[in-house]
């Protein structure tokens, strides 16, 4: 791929031999002879690289150079400042405006050419990185991203940690039949846009994706609001369902809803090979049973949801009763979450 770089220098001479040492190496060069016009060309032109002259008049090398760190798509395009005066007080100037090198003269072909290629490099690298973390962006929660981000920077992994959770789990009422009637790919895109929908809707509320079980998600609230703003986003999540178009497939509008809350362990499950950052434990096993106990387009949520939420006037919690819940020795009571 050619790369393109802008010089910026009132000198013609020293573009034109600027030009000549950078042209064998495959780039197109831009010249600029003020900073206005160096600003202007790169906002209708892609710019892979820059060299500026420090001492230009009216907007000198630094001021664009700052210019070009306040434009987002340049915000990590290599700068390189050429200079004659290496006063430490420029070249802090420099530095603090977003310079990533300066080279001083009287200067050689190879040391621009060399300082060049190591920062279009570096500059690539930066980009491939950021192109993967928008990848594990939609892959991983922004809990699980946080967690690889602090792990990288501390290179270990956190321990396991109790902490309070809401934790939602959704599931489709009738899907295994559903899908046994529904061309494949049909049913992958029906089931794609209704958890998209969810997600969106999770996230909105303040809570984030634990996992996907098929046909539904497993998400986390955490905080001093975690009980309601879960609450909320189930109500949300089925009010949506209710209104979505989906083409004919009103199937898909049986969503049931589990939510419980309380003390689950928080962190890496699996081996060095891979693992999975999750919560376990009666809290997490809780919300999914009392998901299996919701109808179709309903929500039921456990007593201690019901206590730390119930003062809410957003929120109505009815027909309380105790069921039995598999894996469990003793019945839970148990209520239904509606709007008031």
């Amino acid at each position: 791929m050619r790369r393109t770089i802008l010089i910026a220098d009132y000198d013609l001479g020293r573009r034109t031999i600027l030009q000549q040492a950078l042209e064998p190496d495959g780039y197109e060069i831009i010249h600029a002879e003020s900073g206005e016009q160096a600003l202007a060309l790169a906002h209708t032109l892609q710019i892979d690289g820059f060299i500026l002259d420090i001492a230009m008049p009216r907007m000198n090398g630094i001021a664009l150079c700052r210019a070009f760190r306040g434009v987002e798509k340049y915000r990590s395009t290599p700068i390189i400042l050429l200079t004659g005066n290496d006063d430490a007080a420029v070249l802090e100037a420099a530095a603090a405006a977003g310079a990533d090198d300066f080279i001083s003269s009287p200067y050689t072909a190879i040391a621009v050419r060399a300082r060049l290629k190591s920062h279009l490099k570096r500059a690539e690298y930066y980009k491939r990185l950021e192109f993967v973390r928008g990848v594990l962006k939609q892959y991983l929660s922004k809990r699980t991203l946080d967690v690889l981000e602090n792990s990288t920077a501390s290179d270990t992994l956190p321990p396991p940690q109790e902490q309070d959770l809401a934790i939602c789990f959704t599931d489709m009422r009738g899907f295994t039949a559903f899908s046994e009637e529904t061309e494949p790919t049909r049913l992958f895109s029906l089931v794609s846009a209704l958890l998209a929908d969810q997600v969106q809707i999770i996230h909105e509320f303040g809570g984030y994706v634990d996992k996907f079980g098929g046909d539904g998600v497993m998400a986390l609230f955490e905080g001093p609001d975690m009980v309601v703003q879960s609450c909320l986003c189930a109500l949300s999540i089925l009010e949506s369902a209710g209104v979505r178009d989906l083409s004919g497939a009103d199937e898909m509008r049986r969503l049931g809803i589990g939510i419980h809350t309380g003390r689950a362990v928080v962190g890496n499950i699996g081996s060095p090979e891979h693992l999975d950052y999750s919560a376990i434990g009666t809290t997490v096993n809780l919300a999914a049973r009392l998901c299996g106990q919701a109808q179709a387009m309903s929500a039921v949520v456990s007593k201690a949801v019901r206590d730390a939420a119930g003062e809410d006037p957003r929120l109505k919690f009815d027909s309380e009763r105790r069921v039995a819940i598999r894996g469990f020795r003793e019945s839970v009571t148990v209520y239904t979450l509606s709007r008031p």
